[in-house]
């Protein structure tokens, strides 16, 4: 077995399943939103480090990430990943090769190098795919100095690849490059994203 899959194998292993209560409730929370995606939902998980998808009330895939190295927190500034209930609002990157480096939300049209080492490389780049959340709980995540939208809190690739699997972010939450990829090609615009302690 080479060392990808066996990564693979224990990270799937040492993370239990979803409990039929969290399923339901979860479930709750979707006919609560009626307005919002039916479908799928993601939940991110700060203490583990770990994005899961579900569709239609079943674990789909979960995924390492890396949300905030300066802890949780909304406030504008805070370079901190806020708590609560969120929707993606907009979808960007679609068709862009894994790596492409955006800034403002477009293309560079230059891709990053991915450092697979755990080091911190001092750049902060938003590479492949970038899905941007919109807060849903005023006053937690969304209006004046805590809104996630205009704190411009995204999921999206990056090149530190390297850190996935513990807090490394300036806010937002990150994952791998192929990742993000396909996670974005299988959710749509208005999915509902809870990010939990």
């Amino acid at each position: 077995m080479n060392l990808t899959k066996l990564v693979f194998y224990l990270f799937m292993v040492m993370i239990p399943a979803v409990p039929v209560a969290e399923a339901g409730a979860l479930q709750s929370l979707l006919e609560q939103h009626p307005d919002y995606d039916q479908h799928d939902l993601i939940v991110v998980d700060i203490s583990s480090q770990v994005l899961r998808w579900f569709h239609d009330g079943k674990l789909k895939r979960q995924y390492p990430v890396s949300t905030s190295r300066y802890g949780i927190g909304s406030k504008a500034g805070s370079n901190r990943t806020p708590l609560g209930l969120h929707y993606i609002r907009r979808k960007i990157g679609a068709g862009a090769e894994s790596g492409m480096i955006f800034r403002a939300r477009k293309s560079t049209g230059r891709k990053a190098g991915i450092e697979h080492r755990p080091i911190v490389t001092g750049d902060d780049y938003v590479t492949s795919r970038i899905m941007w959340l919109s807060g849903l709980e005023a006053g937690k995540n969304r209006g004046k100095d805590v809104d996630s939208y205009s704190r411009y809190i995204y999921i999206h690739g990056t090149h530190e690849e390297g850190l996935i699997g513990q807090p490394a972010s300036h806010g937002c939450i990150r994952m791998r490059n192929q990742d993000v990829i396909e996670l974005f090609k299988n959710i749509r615009s208005r999915t509902l994203v809870r990010i939990q302690k």
